[in-house]
Order: structure tokens, then C-alpha cells, then sequence
């Protein structure tokens, strides 16, 4: 009984004994499970570090590749940061070890391409930071594994182009980050399995064209940023089709096209109550010249109101002349029957005498 009562604190002081016999080639902290390995200069990944490692920081080094299975004797890794180094190569399964990794971050580097292999083993990921990379293509694959991922930043990259099944695999995901980018076109399809994203940060982008069913997917997104990119007109179709509880739009910054059409989408959108246009009141107009400055709130009185007028002239003025051709012919047939009339007259005048 005694013995049993003292196992534990033996094998306590002996894991203790063991970790402290560890040679650390950063700052270790055992209690903490931590690893600092942060401005170190370090071009390879450093080879001694403690096995009961949650937490490692290799940010700020100069780091150029991470090779195949390269954690094999960190595997409780739960926190990874490789920011700010010049990672430009990912090898297929750098990660497959770190099967309890929560977060990494990979911000900051030179990664130009994203593998299937990529993501191997980070079925436990979290948090993903790719932000300020050198991305342009969004492959179908490149995050086939990450199955349970809730956040993704890929902000200040040079992304072009959305494969359709890019997030095919992440139904779990909450918010992605895809500012800062060279995005032109949101197709059908590239959001179809984000029935849980909450948050789509597109702002600062060159998107000129949203086809009118790509929102519809987003059942729980509760905010859209799509200020300062390229749109000068909406459907409104676009985003009634957005069918959730509650969504916040941000559209401020881009070079809208006002006239009255544009006018009732917003009038008309303002009036589902499940939208809010956040920053309606700050849209501005590119063709300032000939709306004379006015906010996108202004177009509804003078711009609507003289387009309802010119209508309207233009109206009256084909009605007018429609009646005044009805009343002249009518006037000329009235004229050709007095002239048969009085012909017949005549002729009929001249019979009698005869």
C-alpha cells in the first residue's frame, strides 16, 4: 500500500531528473514545455531539443526548408512558429509528425506553391498563418488534410486564382483572411463546402465580379469585407442569396458606377433585414463629373428624380406627337371626304342640268 502511495512521486522525480539531463540548444523551460529558439540565426533546424516540447518558436532565423519528417523527435509539438525566415520549400510530410499540432504559423517566408503532401498529419491543426507569402495559385489539393482547421490567413499574397475544390476539405473552417491580394472574379463552387465560415475578409483586392450564386453556401457568415477592390455594380440576387441569420457587408472604397439602377440594389438590399451595409453612407461614385460629388445616399433625390423627369419629357413628348399624327390624319381624311363629297356634288349638278 505505501509503495503505491510513493510510485508516483518516484516516477515524477525521475521524469524530472531525465528532462533536466536534456541538451537544449535554445532556451528551454521544462515545466512550461517550451522552446525558444526566436533570432538565433539558425539555417537548419537545431538538433537537440527536449521530446516533451509543446510549444517551439524558431521564428526570425534563416530557415530555407523543411524537410520530410523533420520534427521526428519533437512529436508533442502542440504551437509552431516558423515566422519571419525564408522558408521557400515545404517537403511532402514535413509535418506528419505533429499529430497535436494545434497552430502554425508560417507568415512571412518565401513559400511560392503549396503540395497535397503539404498537409499531411495536421489533422489536429487549428490555426494556419501563410500570410505575406508569395502564393498566386490556390490549388485543389493544397489543403486536402486540414480537416478540423477553424482560422486561415493567407493576407498579402499575390493569390490569383481559387481552384474550385481548394477548401473542398475544410467544413470546419470559421474565418479566412484573403485580403491583400490579386483576386478578380469569386466563380460558383469555391466556397461549396463552407457552410461554417463566419468571417471572409476580401478587402483590398481587384475584384471586379461576384457570379451570382457564389455566396449562397455561406449559411453562418455573419461578416463580408469587400471594401477597396474593383466593383462598380451589384446584383441583387448576389446577396439575397446569402442565407444566414445575420450578415454584416462592407463595401466602402470601390469605384461604383452610380445611377438609379445601382440606387434601387441598394435601396432594395437596405430592406432584407437579415443584410446590413455596414458603410452604406461612405460609398462613393466613380463618375463624380456627372453626378456632381454626390454620395450613393444622395442619388435617389436629384440623379433619380431628373432621370424620372427626362423619362417622363420623353414620354409625353412621343405621346404628344403620336396625337398630334392621329389628329392629322384624321384631319386629312375628313378633308379627302368633304373633297369627294363636294365632287360628287358637282358631277351630280351637272347631270341634272344636262
Amino acid at each position: 500500500m505505501h509503495l503505491l502511495l510513493v510510485l508516483p512521486f518516484v516516477l515524477e522525480v525521475q521524469s524530472r531528473s531525465m528532462n533536466l539531463n536534456f541538451t537544449c540548444d535554445c532556451t528551454c523551460h521544462t515545466e512550461l514545455k517550451t522552446a525558444n529558439c526566436s533570432s538565433s540565426n539558425y539555417t537548419h533546424l537545431p538538433t537537440f531539443l527536449p521530446p516533451f516540447t509543446e510549444q517551439l518558436d524558431l521564428s526570425f532565423n534563416h530557415l530555407k526548408a523543411i524537410k520530410s519528417r523533420a520534427f521526428q523527435n519533437t512529436r508533442r509539438i502542440r504551437i509552431l512558429l516558423l515566422n519571419d525566415n525564408v522558408i521557400s520549400v515545404l517537403s511532402k510530410g514535413a509535418f506528419s509528425l505533429l499529430e497535436s499540432l494545434l497552430r502554425l504559423d508560417l507568415s512571412r517566408n518565401r513559400i511560392s506553391s503549396l503540395s497535397e503532401g503539404f498537409s499531411l498529419g495536421l489533422g489536429s491543426l487549428r490555426e494556419l498563418s501563410l500570410a505575406e507569402n508569395r502564393l498566386t495559385i490556390l490549388e485543389n489539393s493544397c489543403f486536402v488534410h486540414l480537416d478540423i482547421l477553424q482560422r486561415l490567413n493567407l493576407s498579402h499574397n499575390g493569390v490569383k486564382t481559387i481552384k474550385m475544390r481548394a477548401f473542398g476539405s475544410m467544413s470546419t473552417l470559421r474565418q479566412v483572411q484573403l485580403d491583400w491580394n490579386n483576386i478578380t472574379i469569386l466563380k460558383n463552387g469555391i466556397f461549396s463546402m463552407l457552410r461554417n465560415l463566419e468571417v471572409l475578409n476580401l478587402r483590398h483586392n481587384q475584384i471586379n465580379c461576384l457570379d451570382v450564386g457564389v455566396l449562397s453556401p455561406l449559411i453562418s457568415l455573419a461578416l463580408l469585407d469587400l471594401t477597396n477592390n474593383n466593383l462598380s455594380s451589384i446584383q441583387f440576387k448576389t446577396f439575397l442569396s446569402l442565407n444566414t441569420y445575420s450578415t454584416h457587408i462592407m463595401l466602402h472604397g470601390n469605384p461604383w458606377k452610380c445611377d438609379c439602377d445601382l440606387q434601387r440594389v441598394f435601396r432594395k438590399l437596405c430592406n432584407v433585414k437579415r443584410l446590413f451595409l455596414d458603410d452604406y453612407d461612405n460609398l462613393t461614385c466613380s463618375n463624380l463629373d456627372e453626378i456632381h460629388g454626390y454620395y450613393t445616399m444622395g442619388l435617389d433625390t436629384e440623379l433619380c428624380i431628373a432621370e424620372m423627369v427626362t423619362v417622363l419629357v420623353i414620354t409625353i413628348t412621343v405621346v404628344i406627337t403620336v396625337v398630334a399624327a392621329i389628329v392629322m390624319a384624321e384631319k386629312k381624311r375628313k378633308n379627302k371626304n368633304k373633297e369627294k363629297h363636294w365632287t360628287e356634288v358637282s358631277e351630280y349638278s351637272c347631270a341634272s342640268q344636262d
